[in-house]
């Protein structure tokens, strides 16, 4: 088991559809220790979840907020001194930024979606290191997507704030690689997820993939849990600052 002894901190937890719960999972399967993080969902429901990973703890937790996640991890420093991989998986825009045109975007609905869903990785990779509560040769990964490269119909200012995650991802790697710690970016492909009924048309663009892509099959939370678990482990120790594409190989096709 590649995690064999680590602790991995799951950031963004929240059903059991969600990409973050295909990382959990794969992270203890591989002997890792999992908690996590979650914003507004109940805590009975987390809970109940969460109970089929044994020893799994969660913690509440505001990325809009700076208070709240230097909090949060100070509790998370408190309780386990410090672990060894950590997962960002939070992301949001307001829904009538996803369903008028991208020229439409307000100000303040810019603004939310860059705040939430890029810079709250920035923030999170200060305080951890303000704390010390990442290991030497810790690993932390951000989830991004294609429309981070190519406009993609529907997905809008997310794409604009998933461009800015994936080049903070590059930013970071050199101010963390000080500390011998590595930061890498997953490009996952279309997933049926909660947050992914928020694209308009979004089943067509799962039927493209299928269509399209080399391997003509659509990914899934385990496929990407897979992929992390790699990244969290020592078996990734040389890889840092990339945006590795997890998607069928349906970003190398070019018609």
């Amino acid at each position: 088991m590649i995690l064999q002894n680590k602790t991995i901190l799951v950031m963004g937890l929240r059903n059991k559809w969600s990409i973050s719960w295909g990382v959990a999972k794969k992270a203890y399967e591989n002997g890792a220790n999992v908690i996590y993080t979650y914003n507004n969902e109940d805590d009975e429901k987390m809970k109940k979840l969460t109970e089929e990973i044994p020893g799994i703890k969660g913690y509440k937790c505001d990325v809009s907020s700076d208070e709240s996640i230097e909090n949060c991890l100070k509790q998370i420093k408190k309780d386990y001194d410090k672990v060894d991989g950590i997962l960002h998986s939070i992301a949001h825009a307001n829904t009538e930024d996803l369903r008028n045109d991208f020229i439409l975007t307000s100000r303040e609905g810019y603004a939310h979606s860059m705040d939430i869903s890029s810079y709250s990785l920035l923030a999170i990779c200060k305080f951890a290191t303000q704390l010390d509560l990442l290991s030497e040769n810790g690993s932390v990964i951000a989830l991004s997507y294609y429309g981070a490269e190519k406009s993609i119909k529907g997905y809008n200012v997310m794409g604009a704030a998933k461009a800015a995650l994936e080049a903070s991802v590059r930013y970071l790697a050199v101010d963390l690689g000080k500390r011998n710690i590595r930061i890498n970016a997953i490009s996952a492909g279309p997933i049926k997820t909660l947050s992914a009924k928020g694209i308009k048309d979004f089943g067509s663009i799962l039927d493209v993939v299928e269509e399209k892509a080399p391997l003509h099959r659509n990914v899934n939370i385990d496929d990407i849990g897979n992929v992390s678990a790699f990244l969290f482990s020592d078996m990734s120790s040389a890889i840092t600052g990339e945006v590795i594409h997890v998607d069928s190989g349906f970003s190398t096709v070019g018609v």
